[in-house]
């Protein structure tokens, strides 16, 4: 199977040199040394509101070969938990297989995963890392789909515990990341206090502090269930510590600020 673009020409250029220019402006030139990262939180809007924090973390992170992908169900189709565990999925910079033994071994550790392709032809919350990845990243990049749509306690430690087990056994480095916007449409202030204070959690790696703000004050983080999931998984694996790379929201890119989306780019190591 080859999953085709979905959201190609509207969240990012469809023309394979527009988008290698756009990509190559906003990753950091510098020869920084790379750090090893467990996980990261990632945005996934449009690139011209969001690429550029994106590419932020990234930038600063050794990438391995392969990258586990968390993301939420914008969409409605499919299961509460899919994963695909074969195929590749067409970008304008080519082809990307997915990471098969990988997937199979999460799927098989999990009760509540379900391989699944339905919740991921629509979905742009994965696409869109893609090609961002594949640029720094080159030919040898791999990664595993999976998208969330439940709010299970124990679905996040199931799925989380079953990608740190994996991880352990492949004797390999992988990325975790977990795709998520902050904040919905809501004036600047409002949304960068209400960020902060899931960003906060996040760097602590609490994710029960992350699961009790997001629902007493009201944040409209799309993807705090995979950010849970990554976070959880990360820990098991040995984190200690994140980071914030970058943070920004719409009304930086437009200057409408009356009503924003904020973005993070949140590293863990």
């Amino acid at each position: 199977m080859i999953r085709q673009p979905a959201v190609a020409g509207q969240f990012y250029p469809s023309d394979p040199q527009r988008l290698k220019s756009l990509i190559a402006s906003l990753l950091d030139k510098k020869e920084a040394e790379k750090e090893r990262a467990l996980a990261c939180v990632l945005p996934h809007a449009g690139y011209v509101y969001s690429a550029k924090v994106a590419a932020a973390a990234l930038s600063s992170i050794a990438l391995p070969d392969t990258c586990v992908i968390l993301g939420p169900n914008h969409t409605g189709f499919g299961t509460p938990a899919s994963i695909m565990t074969e195929g590749q999925w067409q970008t304008p910079l080519g082809t990307i297989d997915i990471d098969t033994g990988m997937a199979r071994s999460i799927l098989g550790r999990s009760g509540y995963l379900q391989d699944d392709g339905l919740a991921h032809v629509y979905e742009h919350s994965i696409e869109v890392q893609l090609p961002l990845i594949r640029q720094i990243k080159g030919a040898t990049f791999r990664f595993v789909p999976i998208i969330l749509a439940s709010e299970e306690k124990l679905m996040y430690k199931d799925i989380a515990h079953s990608i740190a087990a994996a991880v352990r056994e492949a004797k390999k480095d992988v990325l975790v990341i977990a795709s998520s916007d902050m904040t919905h449409y809501e004036p600047q202030k409002l949304a960068m206090e209400k960020d902060q204070k899931a960003i906060e959690a996040m760097l602590a790696l609490d994710t029960d502090e992350l699961q009790d703000r997001i629902q007493r004050l009201h944040i409209s983080m799309c993807g705090y269930m995979p950010a849970i999931v990554a976070i959880m998984a990360a820990k098991e694996l040995g984190a200690k510590t994140a980071r914030l790379a970058a943070y920004q929201t719409s009304g930086d890119v437009s200057g409408d600020y009356s009503s924003v989306v904020g973005y993070a780019g949140i590293v863990i190591c």
